[in-house]
């Protein structure tokens, strides 16, 4: 194995073993020739790399790996017979570069494609042309806007699952999203808002990421997810949304709103789904006790096992937490709960309430004050979480 132009071999430290080379981090300015006909993974990130020739691949027939992330390539880096011969090429990482454009030829054997943290301005129609084979596609922390994503961008990508377009600068989400698509990462942009038709043809998505925007109430149609009939996870913390969304998908199984300015829980947002909600996360937000009423979980008591209310502005226990069948994990941490009432968490005769954890520190609780059996219910003490707590202020008084 040669350095192209420079009979120089590589370093001892990069020489094939079973089958993998990496000169991760070794210096190097320029791709090597290399040659192996066992070689399935090459490992060429964090150097200096700013030139893939035509040439310095081809010996590798057998590639399924190439990472080339954290170099210096940009758009002219990779020619059009770069990876040509690399027929069995599944998995490329380019993150880390400087590339403004998706590189015009790239094998159609690519299963994964990886091109975090370019500069990447603009997806056309043509981008992804030949790669319908690709099933993930990493776009993140990228420079692309409304104006440069094209609503046919996406349509030669017929087998892509996972779709990851966080930390860009979009307002809206992406006309023509892939209907194969069952992860989409759309955290950190600037969205604004869901409309009916933003997410129509997604029909197999399952987990939608839509945290660290600008998302309003208003700007959420009721009937934004109505096609979404295959969702179970939903993200929309770091917001600006005072309520739960209507309509939420019937298959939702996980939903999380955290650091938001949610004031209350509309009650019966969650009769219609199932098998139901499992986890329900509202940590960081503005509910009071006037927020969390009885009607507020309703569809929710015999299936959630995970609620997070913590840093919010209660101060009881809501009378609704006795009510849940299977709740496993509940967090009231970071409010401003004096007292519990004595069968606020644990009724009496419940003696398969299945409350394995529970935190409550952070409150103005004074343990001597406590009822004796208030957290009977739990099976291991070790469960609860009581200290410390915060000395009240004067306007809690």
């Amino acid at each position: 194995m040669t350095l192209a132009g420079f009979n120089s071999s590589l370093p001892e430290a990069c020489q094939p073993t079973n089958g993998i080379i990496s000169c991760r981090g070794m210096g190097l300015a320029y791709l090597p020739n290399i040659s192996d006909l066992e070689v399935t993974q090459l490992d060429l990130s964090e150097n200096n790399i700013s030139h893939v020739a035509p040439a310095a691949l081809s010996g590798l027939p057998r590639l399924e790996t190439l990472d080339l992330g954290s170099n210096t390539l940009g758009d002219e880096s990779l020619g059009p017979d770069a990876l040509t011969n690399l027929t069995s090429l599944r998995r490329l990482i380019l993150d880390g570069n400087q590339i403004t454009r998706v590189p015009a030829v790239l094998p159609p054997s690519l299963v994964e494609l990886k091109m975090n943290r370019n500069a990447l301005n603009a997806l056309d129609p043509h981008s992804f042309t030949g790669l319908g084979n690709l099933v993930s596609l990493e776009l993140r922390d990228n420079s692309l806007d409304d104006s440069t994503v094209s609503p046919s961008a996406f349509e030669a990508l017929e087998s892509v699952q996972e779709l990851y377009l966080d930390g860009n600068r979009l307002h809206s989400i992406p006309r023509g999203m892939p209907n194969t698509v069952q992860v989409l990462g759309l955290s950190n942009n600037l969205l604004e808002g869901v409309s009916t038709e933003a997410l129509s043809g997604c029909i197999h998505l399952k987990k939608l990421d839509l945290s660290r925007n600008q998302l309003r109430d208003e700007a959420i149609a009721s009937k934004a997810w109505i096609k979404l009939t295959a969702l179970e996870s939903l993200d929309l913390s770091f917001n600006h949304l005072g309520s739960i969304p209507e309509n939420l998908p019937r298959s939702l199984l996980h939903l999380t709103i955290q650091h938001n300015t949610l004031r209350h829980i509309p009650g019966f947002s969650f009769r219609h789904l199932r098998p139901g909600l499992r986890t329900l996360r509202l940590s960081h937000n503005a509910l009071g006790d006037k927020g969390v009423a009885h009607v507020s979980f309703v569809g929710a008591y015999r299936s959630l096992t995970e609620l997070h209310l913590d840093d919010n502005g209660l101060t009881v226990v809501p009378l609704s937490i006795r009510q849940f069948k299977n709740l496993q994990a509940l967090r009231l941490d970071g409010n401003h709960i004096r007292t519990v009432k004595r069968w606020a968490l644990c009724p009496p005769r419940n003696a398969g309430s299945s409350l394995t954890s529970l935190h409550l520190e952070n409150n103005l609780l004074r343990e001597d004050r406590l009822p004796p059996r208030a957290f009977s219910c739990l099976p291991d003490p070790q469960g609860l979480v009581l200290q410390p707590q915060r000395a009240p202020t004067p306007d809690l008084l």
